[in-house]
């Protein structure tokens, strides 16, 4: 666009020949869709705060007075092996449950069942999979805060993963790990060991290095019984805020194409030959 055929538009004045009517009118469009407008961003506004809410909550509920917990290096605690190469071609309809490191930030949540990508079944033998109860996790992403994210796997049998993923075996409840995944204490730490390139990639020897918080360290009944209060919580969070995050939406996209809608229906005047056009 230019001067010259910004120069050449035309919109649509009502009552051109009465400008006070006129000006009524304008004013009582805008009014309309900017109480559209003005909804949009209310809805907005409020699933921004139902994620910081549940942000908040989650990450006070990991985090642990001194004393109340020990701090132990996941390499101390578990085993992190990497997964085997795949690509988009070997996807089948039916075949060996998979998960791509790339699906971990864009598909899955803090835990699942079930996968949303199969390969093929006479790959079987040039694969890797992680247990029932390992954590995948990311290996590599574009972005500092898409490395490291973690889904626990809860099928009921062994699952492949790619070579850009690491799956982490342990005897903690997988879904205690995967919920310290997503706190703020757990990225600040992360963050220091990715390595910043074009791709960000963190290695199997930094996952080791990053420490967890372990109630009660030296009873284990009462540590995964703490866990598993723990996690009970957050799964009440998470359902409740996964409820707003998608109820939340719909409605948004629902009133951004009412205000479309009514946008231009409002702004629908008759053609040039019923009423009059002003060039602008």
């Amino acid at each position: 666009l230019n001067a010259g055929n910004l120069k050449g538009f035309r919109i649509p004045i009502p009552c051109l020949d009465n400008p006070e009517k006129s000006l009524e009118i304008q004013a009582e469009i805008v009014r309309i869709l900017d109480a559209f407008t003005e909804l949009t961003a209310e809805l907005t506004a409020e699933l921004s705060a139902r994620k910081k809410q549940y942000n908040y909550y989650r990450d006070q509920l990991l985090s642990f007075e001194d004393g109340a917990v020990e701090w132990k290096a996941m390499g101390e605690i578990g085993e992190f092996i990497r997964g085997k190469r795949f690509t988009k071609a070997d996807y089948v309809d039916d075949g060996i449950s998979a998960i791509h490191y790339g699906e971990i930030y864009t598909q899955y949540g803090i835990a699942t069942t079930a996968t949303v990508s199969r390969v093929r079944p006479s790959m079987a033998s040039t694969l890797r999979f992680a247990n029932p109860g390992d954590l995948v996790i990311a290996g590599v992403g574009e972005t500092v805060e898409d490395v490291g994210k973690a889904v626990a796997w809860l099928g009921e049998a062994d699952v492949a993963f790619h070579d850009d993923c690491f799956a982490f075996s342990h005897s903690l409840n997988p879904k205690f790990v995967s919920y310290y995944f997503q706190t703020a204490a757990f990225h600040a730490e992360k963050n220091k060991y990715v390595a910043c390139g074009k791709i960000k990639r963190l290695s199997a020897k930094s996952l080791g290095k990053l420490t967890i918080p372990i109630p009660y360290p030296d009873d284990l009944e009462k540590s995964l019984a703490e866990q598993k209060r723990i996690v009970a919580i957050l799964d009440k969070f998470d359902t409740l805020t996964s409820s707003i995050s998608e109820g939340l939406p719909r409605e948004i996209e629902l009133r951004q194409k009412q205000y479309a809608y009514y946008r231009d229906l409002l702004l629908n005047f008759p053609k040039p030959e019923a009423t009059t056009v002003a060039d602008v």
